[in-house]
């Protein structure tokens, strides 16, 4: 695949926490020079990257992150803001506590109320896959089916492991019609990259993009 191809994928990503309006600038003008799908960061800078890109690529905001573990209405609330402020796409982190416990209802209802706050707008639900058993991520794969939203996510980056072959192997084998993948955390190669598209996935999470394609740092 060519770097433009393999752009077009990429959510263009800077959620650290000590990132500052200058590489958000730097983040976006990078996102328009090489027509990445997004730039992913969070809400607080959701308004400033939708003014600097300007159309050139989506902004797609992170809710209930890194955690997962704030209240639902929080998080509903967090979304419909960003919404405002011009995201979008939303990234959501399911609340990984509540699946571990066999609290689905909870979990389902989670991400419905998140995808209800936004409507149209499309909808990644971050599962954490490093935290799972096979078991919960095969569960996963439903409730995101049966919750209306557009895609399931592997990973934050900022957990213990990130996206892996065989998890999104493994997507692609339970998620119901529609539902698309995005591949996060710990792509560090174009062989990564190409091999995360060849397995299923149609979006791929990573702040290593240009590096990785351009060799820039």
């Amino acid at each position: 695949m060519t770097n433009q191809e393999l752009f077009s994928y990429v959510d263009h990503t800077l959620l650290k926490p000590e990132a500052t309006p200058e590489q958000i600038a730097a983040l976006c003008a990078e996102a328009a020079e090489h027509g990445t799908a997004s730039v992913c960061v969070n809400g607080s800078y959701v308004a400033l990257a939708k003014k600097l890109l300007d159309g050139k690529a989506k902004v797609c905001a992170v809710i209930g992150f890194p955690l997962g573990a704030m209240s639902t209405a929080a998080k509903a609330f967090e979304a419909a803001e960003a919404i405002r402020d011009g995201a979008d796409e939303i990234d959501m982190v399911i609340h990984i506590g509540q699946l571990k416990a066999g609290n689905t209802d909870y979990v389902l209802e989670d991400i419905k109320a998140v995808k209800a706050a936004i409507g149209d707008h499309i909808l990644k639900v971050i599962i954490e896959t490093c935290l799972l058993t096979e078991e919960e991520k095969i569960t996963m794969c439903r409730l995101v089916t049966e919750s209306g939203a557009e895609y399931i996510k592997t990973s934050t980056g900022f957990s213990t492991g990130g996206a892996t072959f065989d998890d999104v192997r493994l997507f692609a084998e339970h998620v119901g019609e529609g539902v698309k993948i995005k591949a996060a955390g710990g792509i560090r190669s174009r062989e990564d990259m190409e091999e995360f598209l060849r397995l299923g996935a149609s979006r791929l999470g990573t702040s290593s993009a240009v590096k990785i394609l351009c060799g820039k740092n």
